[in-house]
């Protein structure tokens, strides 16, 4: 019983922090209002997004994501000190900061129960935040997709990747929600063994639909990070949200 009280104590806490931990941080961002760009203040609230969710639960990530946006908007966009945008700059990237907050602090929430770092690298939330942006305003998921293959060739820092559309043909190598890698029904040891050599797919789901799969070339003995490996897997969300909001 005392090991659940911790556990029900500890989400409190979180939940707690997912309210006020974003008000902070916004209004220690203040003084930078005239010289910042309101994208880099929504890239330090993903941040306060994510260190929430890695000591809560994925609730209290989102309740972070939603007082990020809802802070963000009232501190950064005109008219300050009202919870009321008029820019549509500003609107386009308080919906985003929503939309990445809640995904990151899945995404952080996840790697909390496998014991690793959440994913607080600026280079990686960029990459998130920019494929967000092309999946909300891309008139073609096409667009998106081509986008996103290019941001996992960097992030896996792989030989090459190419997208296909439609069913599942074969049984390759898969990298799963939870970054690992499977083969078959085995998880393959990436951190010991590096990538298998043949290519890998990374499926695209929409709204649970599937809409095809990015097949990722490895280059001999490449080894990403589970951190890579789980903002790979974000990123080809992005691709299916493009779909599925066709």
């Amino acid at each position: 019983m005392g090991g659940v009280a911790r556990y029900l104590t500890r989400d409190r806490a979180a939940i707690a922090a997912g309210v006020v931990l974003p008000l902070a941080v916004a209004a220690a961002l203040l003084p930078l209002r005239s010289t910042w760009s309101n994208t880099n203040v929504a890239l330090v609230l993903v941040v306060a997004v994510v260190a929430v969710a890695a000591i809560g639960n994925r609730w209290a990530g989102a309740l972070a994501a939603i007082s990020a946006a809802a802070w963000f908007d009232f501190f950064f966009t005109v008219p300050y000190y009202r919870f009321t945008i008029s820019r549509s700059e500003d609107i386009r990237t308080a919906v985003l900061l929503l939309v990445v907050g809640v995904a990151v602090s899945q995404l952080a929430a996840r790697a909390r129960r496998l014991q690793v770092l959440a994913i607080t690298d600026a280079r990686y939330l960029a990459e998130i935040h920019e494929a967000a942006e092309l999946a909300h305003t891309a008139r073609s998921p096409d667009v998106v997709v081509d986008h996103v293959r290019k941001q996992l060739v960097s992030v896996l820092d792989l030989a090459g990747c190419r997208f296909e559309y439609g069913s599942l043909i074969g049984h390759p190598p898969r990298l799963e929600a939870d970054g690992s890698i499977m083969v078959g029904r085995h998880r393959y040891a990436v951190e010991d063994e590096g990538l298998p050599a043949q290519e890998i797919e990374l499926r695209t789901f929409g709204n649970g639909q599937y809409y095809g799969r990015f097949m990722l070339k490895p280059k001999p003995d490449s080894r990403p990070s589970l951190q890579a490996r789980l903002v790979a897997v974000t990123l080809a969300d992005q691709a299916g949200r493009a779909f599925s909001a066709r």
